[in-house]
């Protein structure tokens, strides 16, 4: 079973007619596919979890309507609304064993014991629940309720599934094996999933599509290879990746066969310069209207060990299958990635480059204007 979702205009305002309303969800809009996953990501704070709730039927749509399967649930209560979730709280009843609090959840399907059983069975042996089923919540860690609580929305039938941070309780080693093992549940039983996180390499590994939000307003909801080749704006382009992407505000200056980013500060020192050969013409003219742009530079598209930019390495970390380099230049600081140690040693110079395609480009204002060779 499975069904679209769409959130049309949604807004949610706690204390509305207070003296300071608080606007958790602004002009929220989003269609959903059905069986696709989608990630609410964002900054404690953001109204992803408001989002969620209020699909669920646990917070109130201020104004603005929620549909599953073309269907008006806004004003319907969560029992009508034919809606599984697993809560970040876990909520398990504590008087009932693992195996009774996930099988709670297929009372009203009325099945017989065997195949109760069944389901319980295949979707404990999915989260590595089974030698922990006949223990009580109190008895086991916050790993295993966590699972516990997940397991009870999975096993049921409904239109559409909502996970609230699924796995914070995890530890990494397991986090990393469920996440394979759920999305291929997911897909496999073509489950429409709507899962909230701030762990931004959950939502690439689980998501389909992700929905990036900040200060209640969505920012940008795409692919996770479109969100970190081509941000929306600023702050999805240092938001998404890790580590973040190096931006510096400059002035462009274009003449004599050249592109020219200058510091934005007093010093107006050269940041960066290229051969305008190596911008499209379109681009040219872009850059060329603005007084000041914001450029955004991937740590793994800056090249180490040749190039024209001469820097200073501040620090050289191996974090165990990578090397993250941080050296200063004209611009500031830049950090680089590489996949194989480097010999560096702080203090030493070094060569880098950073080919022109690869710039991301914002307005002064922080929406995109270019990605490498694509204006926006």
């Amino acid at each position: 079973m499975t069904a679209s979702v769409s959130l049309r205009g949604v807004n949610k305002i706690y204390a509305r007619k207070a003296k300071n309303p608080i606007y958790a969800v602004k002009d929220f809009n989003i269609e959903i596919a059905p069986g696709e996953i989608v990630a609410l990501l964002g900054s404690s704070g953001c109204g992803k979890t408001s989002t969620l709730r209020m699909i669920a039927g646990f917070e109130d749509v201020t104004e603005g309507e929620i549909l599953i399967g073309g269907r008006p649930v806004h004003r319907l209560a969560p029992a009508k609304r034919n809606v599984a979730m697993a809560f970040e709280g876990y909520s398990l009843y504590p008087p009932l064993t693992l195996r009774q609090n996930i099988a709670f959840a297929l009372k009203g399907e009325r099945l017989d014991a065997a195949e109760t059983n069944r389901r319980v069975d295949d979707i404990s042996k999915l989260l590595e629940l089974g030698p922990h089923l006949d223990r009580y919540p109190s008895s086991v860690s916050a790993g295993q309720q966590q699972r516990a609580s997940l397991g009870r929305a999975l096993v049921r039938k409904a239109d559409i599934y909502l996970l609230d941070e699924p796995m914070g309780q995890l530890e990494p080693q397991l986090r990393a094996a469920l996440r394979g093992r759920l999305k291929r549940y997911l897909r496999e039983h073509k489950m429409t999933a709507v899962l909230v996180t701030h762990d931004q390499t959950e939502a690439n590994a689980l998501a389909d599509r992700i929905a990036v939000m900040e200060g209640g307003r969505l920012q940008q909801f795409a692919s996770p290879a479109e969100l970190k080749d081509s941000p929306a704006n600023l702050f999805v382009g240092t938001f998404i990746g890790e580590p973040p992407m190096n931006v510096y505000r400059v002035k462009p200056v274009i003449g004599e066969g050249r592109v020219t980013f200058r510091g934005a500060g007093g010093t107006q020192a050269e940041v960066l310069s290229y051969e305008a050969g190596q911008f499209t013409a379109p681009i040219q003219a872009l850059i060329g209207r603005q007084e000041e742009i914001v450029l955004g530079i991937r740590p793994h598209d800056v090249a180490v060990g040749d190039g024209p930019n001469a820097g200073e390495i501040v620090s050289n970390q191996w974090i165990g299958d990578q090397t993250h380099m941080e050296a200063s230049f004209p611009g500031g600081v830049i950090v680089s990635t590489l996949d194989a140690r480097h010999p560096g040693r702080q203090g030493e110079p070094i060569r880098l480059s950073v080919p022109a395609g690869k710039l991301h480009i914002f307005a002064g204002d922080g929406k995109a204007i270019a990605h490498g060779t694509r204006p926006v």
